[in-house]
């Protein structure tokens, strides 16, 4: 049976195993998705990598009084070791000069080291039931059992509800704490039950892609919807998203790849989504900020060149057309670039060719008119405010002149009182009509 069959099969559900395994990382992974949302935005990503090395001394602690891997009490151990973890972590920040990095890097040693202290003296201790405790360093989604589920579904039923409840109060609470405590949000309340889903949600996970690789669930995810958009809603979908898809393809890889654990290949997927989206993604991937930078780029070199045909028309008193030389010598810009800015506006409706050469329409005139308008109206703020030299604002009013808006436009006209005249006495035109 080759692999496509294997992966077939995976996904027809009909084996017993496979639906636990099915249901376990989707749960797992939804949660994971939601609550990596918020620690992820908060910028406390490695908070989770904490927790996910320090539960471990919790489940060894809890096998010793147990003498068994009952799920629920090795989850209840994983927990109390999470949660001291982030104690921990809080004080010494706050109660020491160390700074956080430091704390996370020393709590994290500390508490994973004596957790596999703990797990080599079950392991040479002789306990029967301790086979496939290890399986929590580097996780086995294939020993999930219905408990397991179970208790996924509570979980996610419990940390899904609750976000709903205060989606508001986190989303203050990721974006501006400060603003939320002034506005009476109960600030530290918001932080214990975001620090408890998050410990609950580690202690769930180690299962299944196991101590090693937990974090990556938890940063993988957000961090790839964050390159798509800036609404938190929408990060906290599409994180979901990112992640329950591979966990199941991470599982289904898993399958048909037998003695490959499932964690690794998650995090194989949640790679491939990461730096897909820090390439394609549409609102801060590279392809998309290359793209912003080139219509920047090209935006200016249209505005110079329309601007070039207000001096050279001597504002547009004399109707004249002008080559491409005689542009690029007013601008100062190659002829090439000149060439190619000319046909972007004509594109745009903007410039016009004849035998005579080449001329703004009256849309490009009023776009002329408005560019020179506010590059003069910026040399005045500067001479008048900054008290720079007359002869030292031009190269500032130059750049700043692209990104001025029409409300910064408004702001300024009435800073400076509706002036006519700039620092060189040279006219601020008026946007008019054009012939």
């Amino acid at each position: 049976m080759n692999r496509f069959t294997h992966l077939i099969e995976f996904f027809r559900l009909e084996e017993p195993n496979v639906q636990i395994v099915f249901a376990g990382v989707f749960l797992l992974a939804a949660l994971s998705g939601l609550v990596g949302s918020f620690t992820f935005l908060r910028k406390q990503s490695l908070i989770g990598d904490v927790i996910a090395h320090s539960i471990l001394p919790g489940i060894c602690i809890s096998f010793l009084f147990a003498h068994e891997k009952d799920p629920l009490f090795l989850l209840i151990g994983a927990v109390a070791s999470g949660w001291l973890s982030t104690y921990f972590v809080d004080r010494i920040s706050s109660g020491s000069k160390l700074k956080e990095d430091t704390v996370i890097a020393l709590v994290l040693s500390v508490f994973f080291g004596f957790g596999i202290l703990l797990l080599t003296m079950i392991q040479q201790g002789g306990y029967g039931s301790q086979s496939g405790l290890d399986q929590f360093i580097f996780g086995r989604a294939a020993s999930m059992t219905r408990t397991d589920v179970l208790i996924l579904v509570l979980a996610f039923l419990l940390i899904s509800s609750t976000v709903i409840v205060l989606f508001r109060g986190l989303t203050m609470l990721v974006f501006d704490p400060d603003y939320a405590g002034s506005s009476g949000f109960p600030i530290r309340i918001l932080r214990s039950v975001l620090s408890s889903a998050t410990v609950l949600t580690v202690a769930l996970g180690v299962q299944a892609v196991g101590v090693v690789l937990m974090s990556a669930l938890l940063i993988a995810p957000p961090a790839a919807a964050r390159f798509w958009t800036n609404d938190l809603r929408k990060i906290v979908l599409l994180s979901m998203a990112f992640s329950v898809i591979s966990a199941l393809m991470g599982s289904a890889s898993s399958y048909t790849s037998t003695g490959l654990p499932t964690g690794p290949w998650i995090v194989m997927f949640l790679t491939f989504f990461a730096l897909g989206s820090a390439f394609l993604g549409r609102k801060h991937g590279v392809m998309r900020r290359l793209i912003r930078r080139r219509q920047n780029a090209w935006k200016i070199l249209s505005e110079n060149i329309l601007k070039s045909f207000y001096y050279l028309s001597d504002g547009f008193t004399t109707q004249a057309g002008y080559s491409v030389a005689m542009v690029s010598k007013n601008t100062g810009i190659n002829q090439l670039k000149v060439r190619f800015g000319l046909l972007l506006l004509k594109r745009s409706g903007s410039m016009n060719r004849s035998q005579g050469g080449w001329f703004p329409s009256s849309d490009g005139k009023i776009e002329a008119l408005r560019i020179v308008r506010k590059h003069r109206l910026w040399e005045l703020y500067l001479s008048r405010f900054m008290h720079l030299k007359p002869d030292h604002v031009h190269e500032d009013a130059e750049g700043i002149e692209h990104i001025i808006t029409p409300e910064i436009e408004s702001e300024l006209l009435a800073e400076l009182g509706f002036p006519s005249t700039d620092p060189h006495d040279n006219e601020i035109p008026e946007i008019t009509e054009m012939p």
